[in-house]
């Protein structure tokens, strides 16, 4: 149950003086239904209307309050489309005041002439006259009191005035009475913050545009409460699945040895160190939930696979979750490949596996002849039953919600939670690691395989495309092969297939039958063939939309051509360029843009800097913020109303630490921190982290 304090705020809108149905519906548009949504909803800007110069000294594009006494009124004829003029004056000069679609009587009310009034808005020039298009302010002299010398500039919403949102949020303002204090006293002694109270008095009652600014005061004390309430709720739910009952499963070594001895090549220390704590995380007996993270060519296979095969040395089935079919028939043939000389039973089951097949493979799943299972989300459809499936591993977690986290943990034995490993080839920044998965432990692939070769990375304008098909003629007769990847357009996949298309054709002029073509609206058998005959070499230029960004791997291919790469974040180029470089010739990637901004060739610069997917990560997150390095559809990220993942970064990890030390000393917040906690866990909506605690 919320606590009653909270109450108020999470009131209607429309229980606020003035506010009926129509205000209520733009103001939901904009901010929200609840007085709450209100008080989050902050000012984005300032108006000062101190300034009260004689008309003579007014500088142009001002922003004034003036003591004006009106002359006379220059109406409108009828049926005329000129403006209604009313001409007011001080002892220095004169000023128009323009009305458009006017109604006389309402000025005539405003303004009787000869009287004094107080007049506040911008004035413009406009033929050598000082003008003021409807102003913000008409009143009589004695109401001065009624003109804010500063004043909010909230986002707005067509047929929503800023008078009439100020107004409503002073209205939702006065609703909120003082909250007990959740954060330590020696915290907002250091930080020098105000009290929750004060701080949402201050945002929305700005004195200057430092009050407005993301990193004011008010603004970083609230910022802070809402990563604390996150960080808090992910920290219970994180302790909840640690208590969750698994099965422990102790490494024999059997198959990993063998694995290990048929390896071409010695793990790194960032693969070692990982299995170790994998290892370690298994032989408990609650279930595993970890994320490791690997850049391009880090080496996540070899860890998923070993991670596998401790569950198969305990009599146990392992299942790998793959995005694309792609990836989940590139990842069956790499795994066939490592397990060669073992007696381990892989099988691959998508979307794609119909009739006779299917049902003969979901027999042997059943009874316990496969020990591990590659596929798509066709591996956890209702009629899929494992003998015994005691670990998954998610690839590419990030384009997996929760849900399909659930339907595949539900498959394991009944009573026993299932042991997850988590793997994202995208590196993500550690402030969004902390936020997004700050419920799992994680793991970090940081180091490359020795003997990789550095990706030679240029950047040239796409008006040099005759030079650049010239240089892939020379590289394709020197024996290499070459994706061509097309813009990205608006995200629209029609746009992105027509841009491919033309490619294709304009290449298929100049190298014949020797180019493919690879589009997300190809059915999956063509797709496989495309890229098969790529893969033998049967064709040289593969010309793709960016259905090739994850998982697909051909050592042979060793140029990248990313076209318009300035619509591309910095993650995603990454990503692209990390498809060659795989094998033990030299390769290069080749950045064509049409028209650079400043952003774009930040972006394009940091790609030929570095290759450390970490360090381009955190890059990205500056240049383009939290929802895009993810993914503008990213189902993980969560909702902050306040925070700005970009701006509030620094705040991060201090709110994960207060929340780790809090939850040590207080596992159920019960004392009396603890119980004005819960009332920030309700205030951000994170009831979760309050419904976990019950449950515990």
């Amino acid at each position: 149950m919320r606590p009653e304090i909270l109450y108020p705020l999470f009131a209607k809108t429309d229980s606020l003086p003035g506010v009926g149905a129509r205000i209520s519906d733009n103001l939901e548009k904009v901010a929200g239904a609840r007085i709450l949504d209100l008080l989050w909803h902050f000012p984005v800007d300032i108006i000062d209307r101190r300034a009260g110069p004689a008309l003579k000294d007014i500088l142009f594009d001002q922003v004034v309050t003036l003591e004006l006494t009106v002359s006379d009124h220059d109406p409108t004829p009828l049926k005329s489309k000129k403006p209604y003029r009313v001409w007011c004056h001080d002892d220095t000069g004169t000023i128009g005041l323009i009305f458009f679609h006017p109604r006389r009587d309402y000025i005539l009310n405003k303004l009787p002439e000869g009287e004094i009034r107080l007049i506040s808005g911008k004035v413009e020039v406009y033929n050598r006259k000082l003008q003021m298009s409807h102003p913000d302010y008409i009143l009589p002299v004695k109401q001065r009191a009624e003109i804010p010398e500063f004043e909010p500039v909230y986002p707005l919403t067509a047929r929503l005035s800023g008078k009439v949102m100020a107004r409503t949020v002073g209205d939702a303002i006065k609703r909120v009475s003082p909250l007990p204090e959740w954060l330590d006293q020696s915290l907002l002694d250091r930080e020098g913050w105000p009290n929750w109270c004060d701080a949402i008095k201050s945002v929305h009652h700005p004195k200057s545009s430092k009050d407005v600014n993301l990193l004011s005061l008010a603004r970083v004390r609230l910022a802070y409460d809402e990563i604390f309430a996150n960080q808090l709720a992910l920290e219970i739910m994180r302790r909840q699945s640690k208590k969750k009952k698994g099965r422990s499963l102790k490494a024999s070594n059997v198959y990993l040895d063998q694995v290990l001895s048929n390896l071409p090549y010695e793990l790194t220390g960032a693969q070692h160190r990982s299995i170790d704590v994998i290892k370690a995380d298994l032989a408990e007996p609650f279930a595993m939930m970890r994320l490791l993270q690997g850049d391009v060519g880090s080496g996540k296979t070899i860890v998923a696979l070993l991670a596998m095969l401790i569950a198969v040395e305990n009599g146990a089935q392992a299942a790998i979750l793959a995005p694309t079919e792609i990836l989940a028939r590139q990842h069956f043939i790499s795994l066939s490949e490592m397990l060669v000389g073992t007696d381990v039973k892989v099988a691959i089951l998508t979307g794609r596996d119909k009739g006779k097949s299917r049902e003969g493979l979901l027999l042997d799943l059943a009874l316990g002849k496969i020990d591990l299972l590659i596929g798509t989300h066709a591996i956890f459809q209702k009629d899929v039953v494992y003998h015994d499936l005691a670990m998954a591993v998610i690839d590419e977690q990030h384009r997996f919600g929760v849900e399909q986290r659930m339907h595949l943990s539900r498959k394991a034995k009944s009573g026993t939670g299932m042991d997850i490993l988590a793997m994202t080839a995208t590196p993500i920044p550690r402030t969004l690691t902390l936020t997004v998965y700050g419920d799992m432990d994680t793991s970090r692939l940081d180091e490359k395989p020795p003997g990789r070769i550095p990706i030679d990375t240029r950047v040239m304008s796409l008006d040099r495309i005759n030079n650049i098909i010239d240089a892939t003629r020379r590289a394709v007769v020197g024996g290499s092969r070459v994706y061509w990847v097309c813009p990205l357009i608006e995200e629209s996949e029609v746009l992105d297939l027509a841009a491919a298309e033309e490619r294709y054709r304009h290449l298929t002029h100049f190298f014949k039958e020797r180019v493919g073509l690879v589009h997300g609206k190809m059915k999956a058998k063509q797709k496989d063939q495309v890229m098969k005959s790529f893969k033998e070499g049967t064709i040289d230029i593969l010309v793709s939309t960016t259905v090739i960004e994850v998982g697909v791997h051909v050592p042979e291919a060793t140029v990248m051509i990313i076209e318009h790469a300035e619509r591309f974040g910095l993650s995603q180029l990454h990503q692209l360029r990390g498809r060659v470089g795989r094998g033990e010739t030299k390769s290069s990637c080749l950045l064509l843009y049409g028209t650079l901004g400043k952003k774009a060739e930040a972006r394009l610069k940091v790609m030929r800097e570095t290759d450390d997917g970490f360090i381009i990560a955190e890059e990205d997150l500056k240049l383009r913020g939290a929802g895009e390095v993810l993914g503008t559809r990213q189902s993980g990220l969560p909702k902050f109303k306040v925070a700005s993942l970009e701006s509030h970064s620094h705040l991060i990890p201090m709110a994960r630490d207060d929340a780790r030390l809090v939850l040590e000393k207080d596992p159920t917040l019960t004392n009396e921190r603890g119980r004005y906690l819960r009332i920030l866990l309700y205030l951000f909506e994170r009831d979760e982290g309050v419904k976990y605690l019950k449950s515990g």
